[in-house]
């Protein structure tokens, strides 16, 4: 038996990664770099693995720290029963592989350069395509889109959506694809806007595309600003919605997924609308996510012809 002060020297190399994989998780490779690898388990539960699986966090709320928190986190009890679940994973290498897509080369053109350089999606193009075709968004709500400056066509089909802050100006973009999801480099998370700026009801949803897809479900309201977090919660987006919600007579609904991930969501947003004094109420899509329930409706429709 070794040593206390040994021991603890030994279950300090096991990583946040084992943990989580002897725990039931998986890697999402997809949303997943060599410095920040997302783990996911069920619906909705996340964890991002750092420093080479010395370290981890979780992006919806503020739990972090090193594997002895991590156990803790998972688990409870105490340190001796931290101790006992760390001493078989000793020795463990993580089934984690080197395809995690690699970190990406910064791009020295500023961002505002970088996005003028690309054209706007327009009909028949890559983005387009994927857009309308793939994600089966109306005509209408894309124009509109387009129209507000806020679309541009990304590498290979994918399309960029425009985040902005207070102030307006462009502070990066959702980055979605077939095959690819990301957020622009050097980039930081604020808000994607969709619909009338001096909006009563506020819809705030996970992605730009589900913000889209909940607009053309509901005809685009005229009363109704659709937002989009990127799926973070820093505190240039925890700045945006707060200077939104501020308004008078403002309405913020949580129009979050359908899943434990879109609950949290829903419960940080209940709690800036109780600091700020305005409404909440809470959208829930019928399946997974407002894409979903966009492509689904399309299918019947679709169908309803045929028949």
């Amino acid at each position: 038996m070794p040593k206390p002060d040994n021991e603890l020297e030994q279950l300090r190399k096991v990583t946040c990664g084992v943990v989580l994989e002897q725990d039931g998780w998986a890697v999402d490779r997809r949303e997943s770099t060599r410095r920040a690898v997302k783990y996911r388990r069920g619906r909705g539960e996340i964890l991002i693995v750092i420093h080479d699986g010395a370290g981890w966090f979780d992006p919806l709320s503020d739990a972090k720290g090193d594997v002895f928190n991590l156990v803790q986190h998972l688990y409870r009890g105490s340190f001796g029963a931290v101790r006992a679940v760390l001493r078989p994973l000793v020795g463990i290498v993580s089934d984690r592989r080197p395809s995690i897509r690699p970190k990406r080369r910064p791009d020295p053109a500023p961002l505002r350069s970088r996005w003028e350089r690309r054209s706007a999606p327009r009909p028949g193009s890559l983005s387009w395509r994927y857009l309308a075709g793939e994600r089966m968004l109306p005509d209408a709500v894309l124009e509109r889109a387009i129209a507000a400056g806020s679309l541009r066509e990304g590498p290979h089909g994918s399309m960029w959506a425009a985040h902005r802050g207070v102030d307006g100006f462009l502070t990066g973009w959702e980055e979605r694809g077939r095959d690819w999801r990301g957020f622009s480099t050097n980039g930081t998370k604020v808000l994607f806007r969709l619909g009338c700026s001096d909006a009563l009801r506020i819809c705030v949803a996970e992605a730009a595309i589900d913000a889209m897809s909940l607009a053309a479900l509901e005809a685009m309201r005229c009363d109704t600003l659709y937002l989009s977090t990127g799926g973070g919660w820093g505190p240039a987006t925890v700045e945006a919605l707060r200077a939104l919600a501020t308004q008078p007579g403002i309405t913020l609904v949580a129009a979050t997924d359908h899943n434990k991930q879109g609950d949290r969501y829903a419960e940080r947003l209940a709690e800036l609308a109780a600091e700020t004094g305005c409404a909440i109420a809470r959208l829930v899509p019928v399946h997974d996510d407002w894409n979903e329930d966009v492509k689904q409706r399309a299918v019947a429709r679709e169908h309803a012809r045929e028949c």
